[in-house]
């Protein structure tokens, strides 16, 4: 699956990481509905991190249609508001 990290890059990250980013998204989901500012910045590094150090870099000069985009690093939680809704970033 290619993941862009947005002001980052892509990734091509190995198929079986995504029921553990799916469950990271669906707690995301319940961090910002909750209004929980501490666990939603824990998790947005969870879901990033594991991206990273899962996922291989794509070089910048390959481009590839990603399959999903995660928000930048210091995306703040009210920003959040309008993303994480519903299913969150990954149906399922």
């Amino acid at each position: 699956m290619i993941v862009r990290i947005s002001s980052e890059g892509q990734y091509n990250l190995p198929g079986s990481y995504i029921d553990q980013l799916n469950d990271i998204d669906n707690e995301l989901v319940e961090a910002v509905e909750a209004d929980e500012l501490a666990a939603y910045e824990t998790l947005l590094k969870q879901m990033l991190d594991l991206v990273r150090e899962h996922g291989q870099p794509l070089s910048v000069d390959e481009l590839v249609e990603s399959d999903l985009i995660l928000p930048e690093p210091d995306l703040t939680l009210q920003e959040a508001k309008e993303l994480f809704v519903g299913e969150g970033l990954l149906p399922g």
